[in-house]
């Protein structure tokens, strides 16, 4: 189905000249799990976005649909039960995006330590028994000391008493986005990129009642009319609460920045992800991953106070990256010179957490009684021998939770969930906070409100849906049979003329939809592209909605941050096929190099290696 810079136009008109159920702005994680929700549920739904669809938070994740183990740490298993189930239905709702990778945690004795030997181990018993992947595959186990060094040769060896290795997934933050975004225009969404709200739109009653917008290709403004209007934009909950006068102004959320750093793989050789204490004592663990030949590593938490639209790693992100990874991993040398490619993403956290997702940190989130931990470790034990059920275990962990909130006291339940959905008295809706593997949840906990405001309140039936078997555009097969469809995919685009590898490559970033990808193959290959180029950019522009080089570049692919090496030779032929396909002229064409120059100048850190840098740091 054509979703592009041509439909883009006819969407406009839609927005201008029908009234919506509901109107959603931001085209991130969150607003696209909303919009294919909202479009299945029969809601007449619109979505808008200032930038491109996931430009922002989305696209600058650690790129895992992670578990959150270390919560255990605290005996957060609120949040650790809600991640893993939720993580297995993102799996099956998009089963071409994250994969299964098993996560390896080397174990150090040394102060301040998330875990010594002992408590990695019964922390990985509860995760799996809250994954429930017990006795599978990707059941936990532990490794040695020697172990852990044959796996990675470069990691500090003073202290390393061992590991444990758990399940995990690696993930696509952009094209998860997209795949959610196309699947709601198919629905019939009117979804349109590059739109901003400047104002709200009030009825006689005082009530919200759709936005005044501009298109910011044409500079056009007009109004959107929507019974119901959901903020769903991220780290700019705040701001554009600043558009409804009427609503409170009162700050919610405290964003801080995430900022990860790429090499070379023979740079930083890791044969799975990695996620281990910083070395520095300072409470905080990083991920070093793996990824098409490359290693990225992160990610910082600095409080952010900057340019929303515009975060960019800074001096002291690098420094401290560069510390953390050279005191693991001593033996690589990681210097500025190294890193090929970079980036930086805001975390839109809810002020009062006073904890971040991936590193913790803020207020004592509570103590539990020896007791009350003896007698979970005495369950485990017993269920282990097969002498108590999983039952038994699930009172023993409710008992712990008891206790535990009681310690913390009421923010705890706040970090243990992270996300909030609220209705101002004036009708406004704002999802805020919460993390990429609870999108498909934050998105269904919204819909229920909308659904029964519709009802009550506009007399606007819609129906329920099963949104934890609502596949995405390319999901739409078997998630219990991955490997094969995948290998089906890699066999139509091999019949079609690609190379196995080209091949396997389409399929696995296209999924169920790379027999529309293969159809492209009949003009050719576009001068200076390969033929998987050619057909995956001309995919894109008539299918995802691509309007420039670096939307193509950096989130329907990934080439700016993992195939540095390969842009200098794909950058024009990009440009000159997309300049044909969109008539673009000179003028455009120049503008458009511009633009991807500076995208990959800033990707690459021109800024700080060109400056003067600490001789400690080079």
């Amino acid at each position: 189905m054509a979703f592009s810079k041509n439909t883009r136009t006819q969407t406009l008109e839609t927005l201008k000249h029908t009234d919506l159920d509901l109107l959603i702005v931001g085209g991130g994680i969150t607003g696209a799990g909303v919009a294919i929700q909202a479009a299945a549920s029969g809601v007449k739904t619109g979505l808008i976005e200032m930038q491109d669809f996931a430009e922002g938070t989305s696209s600058r994740s650690t790129k895992l649909v992670h578990g959150g183990i270390r919560y255990l740490k605290t005996f957060d298993v609120g949040v650790v039960s809600d991640t893993v189930k939720e993580r297995a239905v993102v799996q099956g709702i998009a089963p071409h995006i994250p994969r299964p990778f098993p996560m390896l945690m080397p174990i150090y004795d040394e102060p301040g330590s998330t875990f010594d030997m002992f408590s990695v181990k019964i922390a990985m018993n509860l995760y799996d028994q809250l994954a429930d992947v017990e006795g599978s595959q990707y059941a936990n186990y532990t490794v040695t000391r020697d172990e852990v060094l044959q796996r990675e040769p470069h990691l500090e060896k003073t202290g390393l008493q061992g590991g444990g290795v758990y399940l995990d997934y690696v993930n696509n933050d952009a094209r998860l986005v997209i795949e959610n975004i196309k699947e709601a225009d198919e629905l019939g969404a009117s979804v349109a990129s590059h739109v901003q709200a400047t104002g709200v739109i009030y009825n006689d009653a005082g009530q919200v009642a759709g936005l005044h917008v501009k298109d910011l290709l044409t500079d056009e403004e007009f109004d959107i009319h929507a019974k119901l209007v959901i903020n769903t934009t991220g780290p700019w909950s705040d701001k554009f609460k600043a558009l409804d006068n009427k609503g409170s102004q009162a700050p919610t959320l405290r964003p801080t920045k995430g900022v990860h750093l790429v090499v070379d793989g023979s740079r930083l050789p890791v044969p799975q992800p990695t996620y281990l204490d910083t070395g520095l004592n300072d409470g905080r663990m990083f991920f070093v991953v793996p990824r098409e030949g490359k290693t990225y590593f992160g990610t910082t938490d600095t409080d952010y106070t900057g340019d929303y639209e515009h975060p960019r790693v800074e001096q002291e992100d690098l420094d401290y990256l560069l510390k953390v990874i050279n005191t693991r991993y001593p033996e690589a040398h990681i210097t500025i010179d190294d890193i090929q490619a970079s980036w930086a993403g805001l975390r839109p956290l809810i002020a009062n957490n006073s904890s971040s997702d991936y590193n913790g940190g803020g207020a004592d989130k509570g103590k539990v009684s020896d007791e009350s931990f003896d007698a979970l470790i005495k369950t485990v034990d017993a269920y282990e021998d097969k002498t108590a059920t999983r039952q038994d275990v699930e009172r023993a962990i409710s008992k712990l939770e008891t206790a535990h909130a009681e310690a913390a006291g009421p923010t705890a339940s706040q970090v243990s969930r992270g996300s909030s959905l609220h209705q101002a008295p004036d009708g406004m809706i704002t999802l805020s906070g919460g993390k990429i593997t609870d999108y498909r949840k934050m998105a269904a906990g919204a819909l229920a409100l909308i659904r029964r405001l519709l009802a009550e309140k506009f007399h606007v039936e819609t129906k329920d849906i099963d949104s934890k078997t609502l596949q995405v555009s390319g999901g739409h097969f078997d998630p219990t049979n991955v490997y094969d469809t995948i290998s089906f995919y890699t066999r139509i685009a091999m019949d079609a003329g690609l190379p196995e590898e080209d091949a396997k490559d389409l399929a696995n970033r296209f999924g169920s939809n790379t027999s529309r990808v293969v159809t492209y193959v009949q003009d050719g290959a576009a001068p200076g592209l390969s033929l998987k180029e050619t057909i995956s950019l001309r995919y894109s522009i008539n299918e995802e909605m691509t309007l420039n080089p670096v939307d193509y570049l950096l989130r329907r692919t990934n080439a700016i941050l993992f195939h540095a090496e390969t842009l200098p030779a794909l950058k024009q032929p990009v440009i000159d096929e997309m300049a044909r396909l969109l008539d673009w002229d000179a003028d455009e064409k120049a503008s458009e190099m511009s633009r991807l120059d500076a995208a990959i100048a800033e990707s690459e850190l021109t800024y700080l290696k060109q400056a003067d840098t600490p001789a400690a740091i080079r």
